[in-house]
């Protein structure tokens, strides 16, 4: 039987996931941020890993630049709320074998899993585009290159300020404090070459970070 770890920052959705599965597939564990996640796949060393792309201490693609960065052979199969671009393609090019959204049925996921520890490559259908479209090409490495520009975090920071969240609502998220966060915001607005929250809004928006 395959055995799954399931790293999601929500308890309650790790634990609709697991009824979803049902026997069919052994869950062998849960974590809810990058260090639980990185702690319990070198403990338990699952098959496959269903990884979620946003959450505390740097999101889905941490956990793969820290785990597969280590030699490990685990799979991965991101499963996030998220169908924007460059999230998929980033936990992609990660490492992820595969990438599907959060509306999937049980049966679905099931069979995701199963062809992920197989060896294949797997995406909900609207999502393969975006993979194809993003290494058809020669300048595949950089599609946005602002984009590329930001860290993992100071994405997270600028993704909840276009939703409208407070400096003090955006350092209890990310469990961060107020002046990191600003010290997030000074970075991104630099490198952007913006000069307020509202252009940041716009840009995100843009760009369907939102």
């Amino acid at each position: 039987m395959i055995r799954v770890l399931i790293v999601d920052d929500h308890r309650l959705f790790r634990s609709g996931v697991r009824a979803e599965l049902g026997d069919s597939i052994q869950v062998v564990g849960e974590a809810e941020d990058v260090e639980t996640a990185v702690k319990a796949i070198a403990e338990l060393q699952p098959d496959v890993v269903l990884l979620d792309v946003h959450m505390p201490g740097g999101g889905g693609q941490e956990v793969l630049r820290r785990v597969l960065g280590s030699g490990s052979q685990v799979r991965f199969l991101a499963l996030s709320v998220s169908d924007a671009a460059e999230d998929v393609i980033g936990v992609i090019r990660g490492g992820a074998r595969g990438y599907v959204t959060k509306n999937i049925s049980g049966k679905e996921l099931t069979d995701a899993i199963r062809r992920v520890a197989d060896g294949d490559a797997v995406f909900s259908p609207r999502l393969a585009g975006f993979v194809l479209d993003a290494f058809a090409s020669s300048e595949a490495p950089s599609i946005d290159p602002e984009l590329d520009s930001l860290t993992q975090r100071e994405r997270e920071v600028l993704r909840l300020i276009a939703r409208g969240y407070a400096y003090k609502e955006i350092a209890k998220e990310l469990f961060i404090s107020v002046k990191t966060v600003e010290t997030h915001v000074s970075s991104v607005l630099r490198k952007l070459q913006l000069s307020n929250r509202h252009e940041l809004s716009r840009w995100a928006t843009a760009r369907r970070l939102v």
